[in-house]
């Protein structure tokens, strides 16, 4: 069970460095109004990788802490997808 707990931790880890990395490509595209590419990163985001850092997180049956990291997670995108929609 630990080694699961381990690989699950580490998923968590990379899914949050995917994460961030696609935040900052957002940036990015607001910077130079490439609006479209940064509404694909938002969905990117959106579908997949927090529904998979959700998964795992319920798998792992975290604490607290990880449930912080996904409301600030979401809060972070509903911002961008209101700054690429006015833009």
């Amino acid at each position: 069970m630990a080694k699961r707990v381990k690989r699950l931790e580490k998923g968590i880890d990379s899914l949050k460095n995917e994460i961030e990395e696609h935040f900052t490509k957002i940036d990015g595209d607001i910077e130079e109004k490439n609006f479209d590419v940064g509404k694909y990163h938002v969905r990117e985001i959106g579908k997949s990788l927090l529904v998979s850092l959700e998964h795992k997180i319920d798998l792992l049956q975290a604490d607290e802490k990880y449930a912080e990291l996904v409301k600030s997670y979401k809060s972070r995108l509903e911002e961008y997808k209101r700054k690429l929609e006015n833009d």
